[in-house]
């Protein structure tokens, strides 16, 4: 039924179930007073004869005393009681009455006769109830408990009676009287509960109601529904939360429609390919780049040889086990052959991964990370960046250092020949014979160098550099770069400071003509692009690499710095900055860094760099060891 559902309903037969419990508490007393009160109706007559026999007997030392029966008569007022003296020959004794007492006055003959009182006379005591209703308008009722008892004077004689009366209620009418109130205070409690409910459901029902209602309403969509506001209550609290609350949802579905537009303008406007893929393998979504590869890909007719397309073609002759359907569905396409493997990768191992594809002519580089819900994998997302050109640039530099290092070498040699031949006085003054064999001279060393830095690049590159690994103290090595470098740091007005620890710093293998050229080469370029009265530093201490004790060195310069945008990049092979970095002639290779980072990984190491414009730069490499303190 609605009423056990409803709110107020559930309030109502709590109240009532409240009302009830007390009414039944509230009948338990009232039955227990009621069994007391008759319980002390029926001894009422043993008590009433005890004490008018005790009046009696004060009656006969006071026989004549007015002052005593008006006394008694008080006394007996606070109990509606009565005390009457009659003689034996039945004449009332002139009493005064009780100013308290509210009981009708009666005289003895309205309750016995001459000869009812008879045995009284003879020394006897009699009581018995009286009905009045019949004689006289009665005040506190109409029932009466009369009780006679002999008067005796001093000497013991019997000289009249002394006669107590007493009202008495109808036990019957304060029965019946008593149960009209209880029904009656049910009734009223029953009325007073329902218009209560009735209250209730006009306060809270149909403001809950209203709150449903605008509940339902944003859950269709409409997330301007709003809800009055009544009154100044927790319910009025409640309509105001709720409309703020949906003030708000209104605010967050704006921010993520607006949000999904911006990513949406995101995607569409990146030069990457994204194409997510559902846990089958079907193509879900795509920005322009995406659906233009998986179109692209899809026209291509791979080879019946290719081992992937037969494996992939032998689960289904649909592609059903992928989820791989026609392109004729609208809804989804079948996912690229060549992103096959990566995907089956992903999905296995729930992790991300990347490669390069060689698509006809092209080169894409292929970064797949997975897509989670809870704990499983329901598909993933990759981006396709064609990198066809950097793959072709880095082949051009590949081919130029190894044509560069074939055909300088007979440069070189012719170079080295003339300037022994100039130093020999074939010219015709010693200015120009100095001049000449000094340009010459200065120009096979770089080009020499230059040779140098393509060659050990080239092997580094290729895998083939070949390390002499044995033990290096590191702080000895430090200290000679100090020494090596001393002079060339006075003669430019630089301070070249060193900051080592008390413990030896031990590199148990490592390479420690390559480490010096990792050296040189960094403080090469520290001095080739710091100013005077500006500071070099180099420093080396225990440090943690990888969770594993490693040897920390910085070399850092207070020289012009390097901007933010070429930073990622000092380590590529011929990578400059901009000319400020370098000084005409004088300038790097460009191979400097790069055989830097190659020696440093040689070690399994690493380097970084830190450079503000304008202020400095400093270079950290950690080297892995277990150092031996002494």
């Amino acid at each position: 039924m609605f009423i056990f559902r409803s709110v107020v309903g559930k309030l109502w037969l709590t109240i009532i179930g409240l009302v009830g419990v007390v009414l039944l508490i509230l009948g338990f007393f009232l039955i227990s007073y009621m069994q007391n009160y008759f319980s002390q109706a029926n001894d009422q007559k043993h008590n009433m004869e005890k004490l008018a026999l005790k009046f009696s007997e004060e009656a006969s030392s006071h026989m004549f005393n007015e002052q005593f029966y008006q006394l008694s008569n008080e006394l007996l007022g606070f109990q509606d009681a009565r005390m009457l003296i009659i003689s034996t020959d039945m004449k009332e004794m002139d009493l005064p009455i009780s100013k308290n007492s509210e009981l009708a006055t009666f005289h003895v003959s309205d309750f016995y006769t001459a000869a009812e009182l008879r045995p009284v006379f003879a020394g006897q005591t009699i009581a018995k109830p009286v009905n009045m209703s019949g004689k006289e308008k009665f005040k506190l009722g109409s029932d009466y408990l009369v009780v006679a008892v002999p008067l005796r004077n001093l000497q013991g004689g019997i000289v009249g009676a002394t006669m107590i009366y007493q009202s008495l209620q109808s036990l019957e009418a304060t029965q019946t009287y008593m149960l009209k109130l209880f029904i009656y205070v049910s009734i009223v409690g029953f009325l007073m509960t329902t218009f209560f409910a009735f209250f209730l459901f006009s306060r809270i029902t149909r403001p809950l109601q209203q709150l449903k209602k605008a509940a339902d309403f944003i859950t269709m969509g409409e997330y301007g529904t709003r809800v009055p506001i009544q009154s100044k209550d927790e319910i009025g609290e409640l309509a105001k939360t709720f409309n703020h609350m949906g003030e708000k949802m209104q605010e967050s579905i704006r921010a993520l429609s607006q949000e999904k537009e911006h990513l949406s303008s995101i995607l569409r406007s990146m030069t990457d390919a994204v194409i997510t893929l559902d846990a089958n393998g079907s193509v879900m979504l795509t920005n322009p780049q995406g659906e233009k590869i998986v179109q692209e890909w899809s026209q291509i007719e791979w080879s019946e040889d290719d081992e992937e397309t037969q494996r992939f073609r032998k689960q289904d002759t649909a592609l059903g086990d992928w989820g791989l359907t026609s392109f004729s569905n609208p809804y989804s396409s079948p996912i690229p052959v060549p992103l096959i493997p990566l995907f089956e990768a992903v999905v296995d191992e729930s992790s991300e991964a990347a490669t390069k594809l060689h698509v006809q002519n092209g080169v894409w580089s292929v970064a797949m990370t997975p897509l989670y819900t809870r704990d499983q994998v329901r598909g993933a997302v990759a981006v396709l960046r064609n990198v066809t050109e950097e793959e072709r640039l880095d082949k051009l530099r590949k081919d130029f250092v190894a044509n560069v290092s074939h055909e300088l070498r007979t440069p070189i040699s012719m170079l080295q020949g003339y300037s022994e031949a100039l130093l020999d006085d074939i010219p015709s003054t010693p200015e120009e014979r100095v001049e000449l064999v000094q340009v010459i001279h200065d120009e096979s060393l770089r080009m020499g160098r230059l040779v140098r830095d393509l060659l050990d690049l080239a092997r580094m590159e290729a895998g083939h550099l070949e390390l002499v690994f044995r033990e290096v103290e590191v702080d000895s090595l430090i200290k000679r770069m100090h020494r090596k470098f001393a002079v060339l740091a006075k003669e430019r007005g630089i301070a070249l400071s060193t900051e080592l620890p008390d413990e030896r710093l031990i590199l148990l293998r490592g390479d420690e003509d390559r480490l010096e050229q990792v050296l040189t080469n960094l403080l090469d370029n520290a001095f080739r692009h710091t100013a005077a009265e500006a500071r070099i530093a180099m420093k080396a201490e225990l440090a943690v690499y990888k969770n594993k004790p490693a040897i920390r060195i910085e070399v850092s310069d207070e020289g012009q710095g390097i901007p933010a945008g070429d930073l990622p990049f000092i380590f590529e092979r011929f990578y400059k900055a901009d000319k400020a970095r370098t000084r005409g002639s004088s300038g790097g290779t460009g191979l400097g860094l790069a055989i830097v980072k190659n020696i440093i990984e040689a070690h399994y190491g690493s380097v970084t760099v830190q450079s503000t414009l304008g202020q400095g730069t400093t270079f950290t490499l950690f080297l892995p060891c277990e150092p031996k303190l002494t």
